[in-house]
């Protein structure tokens, strides 16, 4: 993982801003210049608060920087941030400077559009597996920014100032061979705050794997989470229906219904017409993936 000290040797900064410092360097040039940094298109800014610190190490008192806040909306070609210092003092960042602002600001802008196909029903971010653990953090960190309600690594909860949020992997079932073993295990070694959520779609019809739980675990049983893959028809508006009558029939009606594996804006669209966001929450993965 790269650390302050490579980015602020330069081993993070493109070549040519090396060369370029080299002959200004020669040529006696260091004027004071003013650099901006714009969106090309409407978005979320994230990254700001990394780079003001960046700058923060780097420049003079002297110095001027103006920026737009984190999580500030930004419209295309307005200024995001203004820096205003003799070029030697900070023209090596620029490739940093864009690299904090970039990924994140986009991050945290797909997750935006996430949030608001999803309200009022909160969403978490569990992309963490489909970054670079390097950035993991900064990613699920941007995922907040733009409005998810927490993230599930410790690391970009920690970034956030948030607690991570999460249910069970299918590992877990798979270990114990039998879905109402693992959430009972869960439930006795698992702190109380944590809330019970059962994974039920590894072995039987989610269903009965979701009666199964709640019988087993009363009303210590917080939720069910469906993750169907497409090789079983992903999860459908019909099948969170059905799952929700069969918890209602059996006397569960205040166990909550998560969804999860690839869900997009377009899917959130097609739970909230079918009418079934009414009673599951959502969770999001990848700036694409919900869940309750």
């Amino acid at each position: 993982m790269m650390t302050l000290d490579a980015i602020l040797n330069g081993e993070t900064a493109d070549i040519y801003f090396h060369r370029t410092r080299e002959i200004l360097k020669h040529e006696g040039l260091d004027p004071v210049v003013t650099m901006e940094i714009f969106p090309s298109r409407d978005g979320i800014l994230c990254g700001i608060h990394e780079a003001l610190r960046l700058l923060n190490t780097v420049l003079p008192n002297d110095a001027q920087v103006w920026s737009l806040d984190e999580g500030a909306v930004m419209h295309t070609k307005e200024i995001a941030l203004r820096i205003r210092a003799r070029y030697s003092m900070f023209g090596l960042y620029e490739t940093a400077l864009l690299g904090m602002l970039a990924p994140q600001s986009g991050w945290a802008t797909a997750a935006r559009k996430i949030v608001d196909a999803a309200l009022p029903i909160p969403v978490i971010a569990f992309g963490a597996r489909h970054v670079h653990p390097n950035v993991a953090a900064q990613m699920e960190y941007a995922a907040i920014i733009g409005g998810c309600s927490t993230c599930a690594t410790p690391a970009g909860a920690r970034l956030a100032g948030k607690s991570p949020s999460g249910t069970m992997p299918h590992a877990m079932i798979l270990i114990f061979g039998d879905t109402v073993r693992a959430v009972q295990a869960f439930d006795k070694w698992m702190p109380a705050e944590v809330n019970r959520v059962a994974l039920v779609d590894t072995f039987r019809d989610e269903a009965e794997e979701s009666i199964r739980v709640a019988h087993a675990l009363g009303d210590r049983l917080w939720g069910v989470r469906l993750d169907t893959p497409s090789e079983r028809g992903r999860v459908t508006p019909d099948l969170v229906k059905e799952i929700r009558a069969r918890l209602d029939q059996a006397g569960f009606p205040r166990v909550k219904i998560f969804v999860s594996g690839g869900i997009d804006v377009e899917r959130i669209e097609l739970f909230k017409r079918a009418r079934t966001h009414r009673r599951f929450w959502c969770g999001q993965c990848d700036q694409r993936r919900v869940a309750d």
